[in-house]
């Protein structure tokens, strides 16, 4: 037989930036919904990090924010 060399395609993994750290955003206000309803699933979830895309210090503010405008009523806890 001869050898073959088989070509393996590698997935070179590129380093994801956080949104926030880009755009050196510090504050997420609760009030804001438009900007953090992205992140949220059609179930009411908050999506993870890995889905996300941000650190861990902007994923803390973001579930913060979330958490605050469910509490405010601001958006809904789950859907029916």
């Amino acid at each position: 037989m001869s050898e073959q060399k088989t070509l393996i395609k590698r997935r070179v993994k590129r380093r994801r930036v956080c949104h926030f750290c880009a755009d050196k955003i510090n504050l997420l206000d609760y009030k804001d919904v438009e900007k953090f309803q992205r992140y949220i699933a059609d179930r009411g979830k908050i999506a993870p990090r890995r889905n996300t895309g941000f650190c861990a210090k902007h994923q803390r503010i973001l579930a913060e924010a979330v958490r605050r405008a469910r509490y405010m009523a601001i958006i809904p806890h789950t859907t029916d």
